[in-house]
């Protein structure tokens, strides 16, 4: 899938499911990916047989989690399964995939995403182990994701104070949203005082806008499942499982509407979901203020304040609503990834899961807006429909 996809052929949300996302070597840090995917998928697909379980993932541990995951979920030998590595967008790319598969079969299918940095093995070159892999050629401006943020915020003039609000945000209102769940370790109460003590992260990098530990998202663990029946509404409605609140919930079917994966530039890939949202929303045929929920995956304060401020979403760019912390009330109402953590190939696949919850609240034909900046210069973006 590239550019603007619209999915006129209806595949419906009907169940979401995820684990709690945890910090790096904490709680699920000796779960792997594929046992830690199994979980959730089993949750969305229990009384159905898909066609095939879609997941994401960047770091590995290969062996295609996809198929590992459909197997640990108990869906049978017959059920085949692939990976999509999309960067933190693979997880919201795969839920685009597994929609468009369930139209093509016409039968169900799941989508989602898993990162286990806890469990990943680590990589190399030559023998000298790395991080992060190349995401371009040889030639081309290649730089760190920290790196990137720091150079986004120095850009754009996004100061760090402005950071820090951002994440102050993020966690005031994940503590009391609906979408925390049991087991998740990251939001917690923060005063303003204890993030400026955070040093930067970059040595060297501008101190008026450079990123901290405090307005970088957390490196975690977790993995999180949809699943996506083809078909009418109604039809829709009666392939949901029934579970407890943020497990395989009972919900109101959501339609994916459109799907958008973009190219921008490699060096400042955080700015990159800016086009993805302008060509998913035409493709769509609706304008960013009909939208009624809004999911920004928040890898770094810097980069979601410069695609909030590209869109006319915050108050320094003359939204038409904002809160007290300059930020359109339709954003990540319930916080984002700077509380709960950063799941990389899970992040987009949790978004989604995070927007679906949010709709229910929504009056019938909602729509919600999920996107998510990607390593490597693209953005990936999803329009659902709450039915």
């Amino acid at each position: 899938m590239s550019g603007p996809q619209r999915h006129p052929e209806s595949a419906w949300i009907t169940a979401v499911a995820r684990t709690p996302i945890t910090g790096r070597s904490r709680a699920q840090g000796r779960i792997g990916a594929g046992e830690l995917a199994a979980g959730p998928v089993a949750a969305v697909a229990a009384g159905t047989r898909p066609a095939a379980v879609v997941l994401g993932n960047c770091a590995g541990p290969g062996g295609n989690l996809g198929r590992i995951a459909a197997l640990g979920a108990g869906l049978g030998v017959q059920t085949p399964g692939w990976t999509v590595d999309a960067q933190c967008g693979a997880g919201l790319l795969a839920v685009a995939q597994a929609a468009r598969h369930a139209v093509d079969t016409v039968r169900p299918a799941v989508g989602g995403g898993v990162e286990s940095p806890s469990t990943a093995p680590e990589r190399s070159l030559d023998g000298v182990p790395y991080a992060q892999a190349p995401m371009v050629p040889a030639g081309w401006d290649d730089p760190g994701m920290t790196a990137a943020a720091d150079a986004l915020a120095a850009a754009r003039g996004i100061s760090r104070a402005r950071q820090e609000r951002l994440a102050l945000r993020s966690h005031a209102l994940a503590r009391v949203g609906a979408l925390l769940l049991l087991g998740d370790d990251g939001p917690r109460a923060l005063a303003p005082s204890a993030l400026s003590r955070f040093p930067a992260v970059t040595p060297g990098a501008d101190p008026a806008t450079a990123v901290t530990g405090a307005t970088a998202a957390r490196i975690a663990d977790g993995a999180a499942a949809v699943l996506l029946v083809p078909g009418s509404a109604a039809a829709a409605a009666t392939v949901a499982p029934a579970g407890p609140p943020g497990d395989a919930a009972a919900l109101r079917p959501c339609r994916v509407v459109a799907s958008a994966l973009t190219g921008g530039d490699p060096a400042l890939p955080g700015i990159g979901p800016v086009a993805a949202v302008r060509e998913v929303l035409d493709a769509a045929g609706i304008a960013l203020a009909e939208v009624a929920v809004v999911e920004v995956v928040e890898a770094y304060s810097a980069q979601v304040w410069a695609v909030l401020d590209e869109l006319g979403l915050s108050a320094e760019a003359g939204a038409a609503r904002a809160d007290d912390w300059g930020v359109d009330p339709r954003v990540n109402a319930e916080g984002g990834a700077l509380a709960f953590g950063h799941p990389w190939g899970a992040s987009g696949a949790v978004a989604a899961t995070h927007a679906v919850r949010r709709l229910q609240s929504c009056p019938p034909g909602s729509s919600a807006l999920v996107a998510c900046a990607v390593g490597g210069g693209m953005g990936v973006a999803l329009v659902l429909e709450v039915a």
